[in-house]
């Protein structure tokens, strides 16, 4: 009886990593109906990270009022297991939260997720896990730090009381990029012109991002702004890293170990992972090459909704690639959830011929 492994991301926009799932599963019974198949939904940190990890890790919901990234009053969620809270920050400061109209990083702020991490405090939580992207916003954590502050130091200096509150808590952020806070790969100049910032703006962002920098760093006798992953989710990284002093960890790594990944290798036969879209930047650190480096000997099959650079994607190791939308239809279409996942169904009953 042959067995796989399914361990895909998100079709961003689209289905979840569950539904994603469950449609690879459809395509494989449909071609070999005696098979053994092992889902795992996964995440790398970014949205819908919580409907993953919330069931893997068997911990429960908590609601708190807090705000979207322009300061509209919103309820959002997030996971408490024992004495570890997980956060979703696309939950609070996300892209998924406003219209494309409403994209500006210049004014759009992390301020809402600082409010769930004082809420977690306050239910004396000790850990504190953060997956980051998929944010709208590229204010180096700025509003965050500035509501823990607005909470914890109304009554003296922010080192003195923010430290105190906050001593014996530890923080980890989950990142799916390396990329530097400052300069041509930071989140101004890479990040920044996808959440609607003009060439000009994403120009206003940098300075304004290194000036913060170099005061923080004048002040802590440090600078975390050159490490990998302090430019993700728009310098929210920097932040974790620079005030907090979080541990930086691949979120997709994270989830695999959730699941004990490596030991659901005995015996399978193959692993299918996916995403929306695959290019080059998957083999960056994004949930499906991942998944390959730590697939050992198995064969991977990577399935997304398009692909481009193929040739790279095959040449670092996937056993096959296989796009499942249709070029000579609208993308609109190819967006349609019922469309994505019988398209993925159709896609994975190729590949099994």
């Amino acid at each position: 009886m042959p067995r796989y492994i399914v361990v895909p991301d998100s079709f961003k926009g689209c289905l979840s990593s569950s539904r994603v799932a469950d449609a690879v599963e459809e395509g494989i019974m449909a071609v070999c109906p005696d098979a053994e198949i092992v889902k795992m939904p996964m995440s790398d940190g970014g949205e819908g990270m919580l409907s993953v990890v919330v069931p893997a890790l068997g911990a429960e919901y908590v609601k708190c009022s807090t705000f979207d990234p322009l300061m509209r009053r919103i309820e959002a969620e997030y996971a408490v297991k024992d004495d570890t809270a997980v956060i979703e920050s696309a939950r609070v400061c996300g892209m998924n939260l406003l219209t494309t109209e409403e994209l500006n990083p210049m004014v759009a702020t992390t301020y809402g997720l600082g409010i769930l991490i004082v809420d977690a405090v306050n239910r004396g939580c000790k850990h504190i896990v953060v997956g980051l992207g998929g944010s709208a916003t590229c204010d180096a954590g700025v509003g965050m730090l500035k509501a823990v502050n607005d909470k914890f130091s109304k009554d003296g200096h922010f080192d003195d009381n923010v430290r105190r509150r906050l001593e014996g808590i530890r923080f980890t952020i989950l990142a799916d990029v390396v990329n530097p806070l400052l300069g041509n790969n930071g989140a101004a100049h890479v990040f920044a012109p996808q959440k609607g910032a003009s060439p000009e703006a994403v120009e206003h962002l940098e300075w304004r991002i290194q000036k913060f920098a170099a005061m923080s760093a004048k002040h802590f006798g440090y600078d975390c702004s050159d490490k990998p992953s302090a430019g993700a989710a728009g310098g929210l990284g920097y932040a974790f890293m620079q005030y907090y002093g979080a541990e930086v960890l691949s979120g997709a790594d994270y989830v695999l170990s959730l699941y004990n990944y490596t030991d659901s290798l005995n015996n399978a036969d193959a692993v299918i992972t996916g995403e929306g879209r695959a290019d080059r930047q998957t083999l960056m650190g994004k949930l499906p090459y991942i998944v390959l480096n730590n697939s050992s000997d198995v064969p991977v099959h990577l399935i997304c909704g398009n692909v481009a650079e193929k040739e790279a994607l095959l040449n670092a190791g996937f056993k096959t690639v296989t796009a499942v939308s249709s070029e000579d239809k609208p993308l609109a279409d190819q967006m349609n959830p019922d469309t994505a996942y019988s398209n993925i169904v159709e896609a994975v009953k190729r590949m099994m011929v």
